[in-house]
């Protein structure tokens, strides 16, 4: 029985939701799909924006879709003390009280009070996969990364759903720490 599976590392990047896609590229603009992402129904996009901290801008970070209900950007450590925020470790849409910053488009700005956060690495998989692997959503493990130097991450959350395809997800921090170029895989460790 198959116990690893592919680990991606998933760059700084910003979700919009639809208004704050019009505020930054035009009003009636939706996002053009640019290449499809490894989770069913993401796509990475054309449209990049410029986010701005106290400290720097990050210029030209590529926007996810589609649209979500909030808009959220998602950087590593070292992203964020480039811009000079404090940016908390989060699972994927939880930005209540999170760091803020500004997005500049083409056409506007956008003056975000919270949503930048560094991506806490994750499990996508599926009700199957979850059965197979012997874990559960929202459970909380440890994996062990197969690389040029292979590394152990704890606190790694899985997310179950039948929308999901298998795969991790770590940010370029970690990536780097581990070697984790090119094809890599992982497997829950107990």
């Amino acid at each position: 029985m198959e116990k690893t599976f592919v680990v991606e590392t998933s760059a700084r990047h910003i979700h919009l939701s639809q208004s704050d896609v019009e505020a930054l590229f035009g009003q009636g603009h939706t996002l053009t799909p640019f290449k499809d992402l490894s989770q069913p129904g993401q796509y990475a996009c054309e449209e990049k924006v410029d986010v701005v901290g106290p400290k720097s801008t990050i210029k030209g970070v590529r926007v996810l879709g589609p649209a979500r209900p909030s808009s959220q950007v998602e950087v590593s450590f070292t992203d964020a003390r480039v811009l000079g925020v404090t940016a908390p470790v989060r699972e994927s849409g939880d930005t209540a009280g999170s760091a803020g910053c500004k997005l500049v488009g083409p056409c506007g700005e956008v003056e975000l009070t919270e949503g930048v956060i560094v991506a806490k690495r994750h499990i996508h998989m599926t009700t199957a996969d979850a059965e197979r692997l012997g874990v559960k959503d929202k459970e909380i493990v440890s994996v062990k990364i197969t690389s040029p130097r292979t590394t152990v991450f704890g606190d790694t959350v899985v997310r179950v759903s039948d929308k999901f395809a298998l795969a991790m997800h770590i940010d370029t921090d970690e990536a780097n720490a581990a070697a984790a170029f090119g094809a890599v895989t992982g497997e829950i460790v107990k």
